[in-house]
């Protein structure tokens, strides 16, 4: 049976199964991404291709309903949270759409010699986007917006839970108007996704997944000298070190940690409190946490997996304060871990799903050492009611991202990443155009030179 399979994951029924690509099947697809790279993406203009993106957006407002559908089907998203990922991809591709001639803009050079130049920002090739399951829509947005404004072309590989949604993506961009080439949605078996990283005409690979598909990947563009940009999860501690609201910091608290089922890269996982709010603010999040209704994990499999880690955890010492760290099919309760001993392997791996890790700090040193003691480097959270002690935690983090006093900011024009082993390289905002770019020096003598 194909890889491609739609599952219901509340249910367990298979919806629907598509075909993996044959090996002509991925040729095709690199000989038309190359082709519209050749002439749409080299010949286009900046506004043309904005038009594009914005009609792009209207349509995924316009079908925002039945696209949340299509993914509450294939990984189990509540209908609310799918339409808002619909509703944020789109504003992402406007985003793009309204500033992408700005972020494009030639940069002049003040030269010490007579004459002019100018760094313009020119489009590389095809590239390939290797994509997650957690969402489906957003995690394309943010990698194909940039990139077909400046007049890349995307081969896309989705999960292949994802087979629905990412069909209905192809379907949306040649609806808007991109040329066939321009945006490829391809059934690729992993061995294929090599072929493609090793074809010449591939100048790029983006990839959003695990840390072990990113070392894989990373190596082998490396190795064919392709450019590579890798989102690969985290641990983001969620730091307490004052409050002046407690029932507001539970509330956002809660609010982040179960967005998507806990299933959320830059998500809270360590909730790091300092100790005289740590027994009050655990008491409040044990018993919100216990009223959330939660949706299935994306499969049997993923819950069945976070379910071991649980008990991995508890085997090595750590205290079960709320749940029974068991699944019910692709169910999964919330869950909350305590007392995890210095030097357990729980510290420094990703919980992906509604399972909470807490720690109990004496100060703002304390809280900074644990918080960096993962090989992760993605998200990160900190809530005072002092905002110097704010930027100057946010500053010893090692971490991409830095949120004070907030949680589920994420935005279009906010760039995101991480360092460490959660990746490298940015997306969205206006660093997210500046990755897989020719950052291209032109330079002009003065006229009568020769």
């Amino acid at each position: 049976m194909s890889a491609y399979t739609v599952t219901n994951p509340a249910t367990g029924t298979v919806e629907a199964t598509y075909p993996n690509a044959t090996d002509e099947q991925v040729a095709a697809a690199i000989d038309a991404a190359d082709e519209a790279y050749r002439t749409w993406g080299r010949t286009s203009t900046k506004a043309s291709r904005a038009a594009l993106l914005a009609r792009v957006a209207d349509l995924y407002d316009e079908r925002k309903d039945e696209l949340a559908t299509i993914i509450n089907h294939e990984m189990g998203k509540k209908l609310d949270e799918a339409v808002g990922e619909v509703e944020f991809s789109a504003s992402i591709y406007r985003y793009y759409a309204e500033h992408g001639e700005e972020f494009l803009a030639d940069q002049p050079i003040d030269r010490d010699a007579a004459g002019s130049a100018v760094v313009r920002k020119m489009p590389i090739g095809a590239l390939v986007g290797v994509m997650p399951w957690n969402y489906p829509y957003y995690q394309v947005a943010r990698f194909a917006a940039p990139n077909l404004m400046l007049g890349n072309t995307i081969v896309l590989k989705h999960a292949a839970l994802c087979p629905k949604s990412s069909a209905a993506m192809e379907a949306i961009f040649s609806e808007a108007g991109f040329p066939k080439g321009s945006f490829t949605n391809l059934y690729a078996d992993f061995d294929q996704v090599h072929s493609l990283i090793s074809d010449p005409r591939v100048r790029g690979v983006s990839l959003t997944g695990s840390e072990r598909a990113g070392v894989t990947i990373a190596q082998e563009a490396g190795a064919a000298l392709k450019k590579v940009v890798c989102e690969l999860g985290g641990s983001d501690p969620f730091i307490v070190l004052g409050t002046s609201d407690m029932d507001a910091l539970v509330q956002t608290a809660v609010a982040g940690k179960y967005e998507n089922c806990g299933q959320v890269c830059n998500g809270p996982k360590r909730f790091i409190i300092v100790d005289s709010l740590y027994d009050e603010f655990l008491k409040r999040f044990a018993e919100a946490s216990s009223a959330v209704e939660l949706g299935p994990l994306c499969s049997l499999k993923a819950a069945e997996r976070l379910s071991a880690q649980v008990a991995d955890a508890v085997a090595d010492g750590a205290t079960l304060a709320l749940g029974d760290g068991k699944n019910d099919g692709a169910f999964f309760a919330p869950t909350i871990l305590t007392d995890i001993p210095a030097g357990s392997k729980a510290r420094y791996q990703e919980f992906f799903g509604p399972v909470s890790q807490f720690y109990r700090v004496k100060d703002e040193a304390e809280a900074i050492a644990l918080a960096n003691d993962t090989p992760y480097g993605l998200g990160s959270y900190v809530f005072t009611t002092d905002p110097a002690q704010g930027e100057r935690v946010a500053d010893a983090l090692e971490t991409g991202m830095t949120y004070v006093n907030e949680v589920g900011a994420d935005s279009a024009e906010l760039p995101f990443g991480g360092v460490k082993n959660s990746g490298f390289g940015r997306e969205l905002g206006s660093l997210g155009i500046n990755e897989f770019v020719n950052l291209k020096l032109i330079s002009l003598d003065t006229p009568d030179y020769f």
